[in-house]
């Protein structure tokens, strides 16, 4: 699953700065990273760099940000071309979620493993809280679409099973046997 496409030739310091870290960010984790590998891998100078983020956490912001951006625009594009392949249903969930974990690049959630590097800031803190939250209403819509007559109670018990299901991908490395999982979970509710 490819969250962005490398910037191309003309691609301003910014756009390279931006996807090296989230390549590296995701790959190595944010405290593994460092600045100047980053300034390195995106051919930037040090000082254009720190024009564009005086300080790590803004990169780590920036980078959780857009991965936020293009990681629903990927799991709403394909929860509904399944949808439109067949019958809409929760399984569809985990159909998404095993592409995703069957991917070789898949490190488990990013912001689950930027709160558990250690102690963010309280803004890192809060735009990792704001995707669960926006993962939720994306799900509880979905769960409303489908019918259900607790849309609120089911959408908390769907994202569970998500939340869960990326975890163990991640610690067990059975992104199929997970979603499998996951799948049989959502044919429960």
């Amino acid at each position: 699953m490819k969250i962005s496409n490398p910037p191309g030739a003309d691609a301003s310091a910014r756009e390279r700065i931006l996807y090296t870290a989230t390549r590296l960010f995701y790959e190595q984790g944010i405290r593994a990273t460092g600045i100047d590998r980053i300034i390195a891998e995106a051919n930037v100078a040090k000082a254009s760099f720190y024009r564009q983020f005086p300080a790590k956490d803004e990169l780590v912001q920036a980078f959780l940000t857009h991965r936020h951006e293009a990681w629903m625009a990927w799991f709403d594009g394909s929860l509904k071309a399944r949808c439109a392949r067949g019958k809409p249903s929760l399984a569809l969930i985990a159909d998404v979620l095993e592409e995703w974990f069957v991917d070789p690049e898949f490190r488990g959630c990013a912001f689950i493993n930027a709160l558990a590097e250690g102690m963010p800031s309280p803004v890192v803190a809060d735009i990792a809280r704001a995707h669960k939250q926006a993962l939720g209403d994306y799900l509880r819509g979905f769960v409303a679409m489908l019918g259900h007559r607790a849309p609120k109670q089911t959408a908390q018990a769907v994202l569970m099973i998500v939340e869960g299901a990326i975890v163990r991908a991640q610690m067990t490395g059975d992104g199929v046997g997970q979603a499998a999982v996951a799948r049989t979970l959502f044919k429960a509710i």
